[in-house]
């Protein structure tokens, strides 16, 4: 009786998590923690790449929300005084920072642009720093790439981004700490038909970073790599965006994107899935077994670059069952 009693409790048990999963729009760890730690942003300064749309700007709104000191950095400095101009907070907008930035613009310029970043609030330094911009083709097959789409992916996404940290972290590190939040991708998790040299460029960061935060976090560094996968954003792109806004396959909006990221950062969580399904079940397949994963993403992958090239959905869950999927 007692073993039945034990089964039926187990067996209950599996199928609520069954249900929330798939009810999910974050891996299991990110969405238990439910609400952003506040004091772990509110007071400190926060500096946003890619902060002028997007998955950028939302989270410029949300940090300046939770009363965090900000500097908002992308090339388009118009962009960024207009979502200045729209933050409300304790120390927004009046207190908000614009600095215009080009992370390819090569290391002696980027060093002028740190050092006038750690100098915008006296004493204050920088306790978040938010790799957010990102360089994205529309989805083509892994030979057809230019050598130019090649250099203008790797120069923002990993040489101009690995710079730049290079460069804040020892101010970090004199002031006793610091925190890297990086929104990579879900390309960065698992291989992307379509995305090839993007996906590589985010794979190139979740090597760096976690070594940073290896070598570093018994000095106070931390890392939080965040990888979203297809999010609805309505004036630019963030990590990725929606194709088809007609389609039944639901994305996350810019918005719970954003919230999430702030959780995973607050709670300081070593790296964060965000992603409704059919993405967020690849990705942990993937994570835990491997040959499955990688035989679902063969299966799908030619479909996809097809599907991209028609303008369809290409993260719909027809591609894994072989349906034909609607293009525009």
């Amino acid at each position: 009786m007692l073993s039945l009693v034990f089964v039926s409790l187990v067996l209950l048990l599996l199928i609520s998590l069954l249900f929330k999963f798939a009810f999910a729009d974050g891996d299991f760890t990110l969405i238990s923690k439910k609400h952003v730690k506040r004091e772990a942003i509110e007071g400190k300064v926060v500096w946003i790449t890619g902060a002028s749309r997007g998955i950028g700007e939302v989270l410029a709104k949300q940090f300046a929300n939770l009363d965090a000191k900000l500097i908002l950095s992308a090339r388009n400095e118009a962009e960024l005084e207009r979502v200045k101009n729209e933050l409300k907070g304790k120390y927004a907008p009046e207190d908000v920072k614009v600095l215009p930035l080009d992370l390819a613009s090569g290391e002696e310029s980027l060093k002028h642009v740190v050092e006038q970043a750690v100098s915008l609030f006296p004493g204050d330094g920088v306790d978040y720093l938010v790799h957010n911009a990102a360089y994205e083709r529309p989805k083509s097959k892994a030979t057809d790439a230019t050598e130019e789409i090649l250099k203008t992916t790797f120069d923002v996404n990993v040489f101009g981004t690995i710079t730049l940290t290079k460069l804040v972290a020892p101010h970090m590190l004199n002031q006793g700490g610091g925190h890297f939040v990086v929104i990579s991708s879900a390309a960065g998790k698992v291989s992307s038909s379509g995305q090839a040299i993007y996906s590589a460029s985010k794979h190139a960061l979740h090597g760096y970073f976690h070594s940073l935060r290896s070598e570093f976090c018994q000095k106070g560094i931390k890392v939080t790599v965040v990888c979203p996968g297809p999010i609805e954003t309505s004036n630019g792109t963030g990590a990725s965006t929606s194709e088809d806004k007609k389609s039944p396959e639901k994305h996350v909006s810019s918005e719970r994107c954003a919230e999430l990221t702030i959780i995973a950062a607050s709670h300081n969580l070593k790296e964060a899935w965000i992603s409704h399904q059919p993405v967020l079940l690849v990705m942990y397949i993937v994570q835990y077994m491997p040959s499955l994963g990688f035989w679902l993403m063969d299966k799908v992958g030619g479909k996809r670059v097809e599907v991209a090239g028609k303008k369809g959905n290409t993260y719909s869950w027809k591609l894994l069952f072989g349906e034909k999927t609607k293009t525009n």
